[in-house]
């Protein structure tokens, strides 16, 4: 139900939009984002230039927030203090339902309209009262790859997770594990988010099972080092690999012939347009209909012209 404050604002608009829109900017909307993101994580910068942008077309005020070590206890409290702050929206990730469902409940009890982004899926968005869900499915990204990769003849795999507290992460794998017809049992290991760790277990899990076919890493905090891994032991450019997500060692890794594709689940647009949607919705009472999926999307050697301008910054 739209609270009657909201009702009133679109009555309004639609007497008097001119006047409407420009008292609505004068008060000065804030939104804020909070991520799962540790501080570590670069792959969100792209993020951090998208909610920028966004506010600053839009004339509203956007803060990010995150746990700085990527601890989901903590980010329940960032919500629970965002949510406190009084802003006119959240926009946040819902990395672990069980975890974050009762703050985020919260917020929207509290009448702070909210969207998830990201990461959870439309179905949870639903359950806890947000507005609406922009995202990736996780697991039909991942399946949509295994299915790709088995066409290539992949049979086994390792899947390199480096963010395995969150079930988002562990559903790509899965995904990609379903998509191949193959049990996932072993073939997930937790690679921590220290490059050189990431490395060194890469490794040992290929000299350990040298008969794998490909690897997949769910972004550049575990692509990275794995390119590294990759090369150190000779299997680069021989060995299948594709990733999750973009980045500027990704896109060369890509032009290279080192990795066959990066699934881009376009976080520009995760973060972008929820603050527009927000803003028209408190402004004028306009809501899209249904969610919005950003991804997944293969970005291959074929298409690299404006993927690798803008890697890591809009893409």
């Amino acid at each position: 139900m739209i609270p009657m404050h909201k009702l009133v604002l679109a009555a309004t608009v639609a007497a008097t939009p001119l006047i409407a829109a420009s008292a609505a900017q004068a008060e000065g909307e804030k939104y804020i984002l909070v991520s799962h993101a540790p501080d570590s994580d670069s792959w969100w910068n792209t993020v951090k230039n998208a909610i920028a942008l966004a506010g600053e077309q839009m004339d509203v005020e956007v803060e990010y927030r995150n746990p700085p070590t990527g601890d989901l206890a903590d980010m329940a409290r960032i919500i629970e203090q965002a949510a406190a702050s009084g802003p006119d929206g959240i926009i946040t990730t819902l990395a672990d339902y069980d975890v974050l469902s009762g703050p985020i409940r919260s917020a929207v009890d509290s009448g702070v309209d909210v969207i998830i982004m990201n990461s959870g899926s439309p179905d949870q968005a639903r359950e806890l009262g947000a507005l609406m869900y922009v995202g990736q499915p996780e697991y039909d990204a991942g399946l949509a790859a295994g299915q790709r990769a088995k066409d290539d003849g992949v049979a086994s795999f390792l899947c390199v997770n480096h963010y395995i507290s969150s079930p988002a992460s562990s559903e790509r794998c899965q995904g990609f594990a379903d998509g191949l017809g193959v049990d996932l049992g072993e073939q997930m290991i937790d690679s921590g988010q220290d490059p050189s760790e990431i490395k060194n277990r890469v490794q040992a899990y290929l000299s350990s099972n040298p008969d794998t076919d490909a690897v997949l890493a769910l972004g550049p905090t575990s692509a990275n080092p794995t390119l590294q891994a990759l090369d150190e032991t000779g299997l680069a450019g021989d060995i299948y690999f594709g990733t999750f997500d973009l980045g500027a060692e990704i896109v060369q890794g890509i032009k290279d012939g080192v990795i066959e594709w990066g699934i881009d689940q376009q976080p520009f647009l995760q973060a972008y347009l929820p603050v527009v949607v927000m803003t028209n919705y408190h402004r004028y009472g306009v809501l899209p209909g249904n969610n919005i999926n950003s991804g997944p999307g293969f970005v291959t050697a074929d298409a690299l012209e404006m993927v690798e301008e803008f890697a890591g910054e809009y893409r």
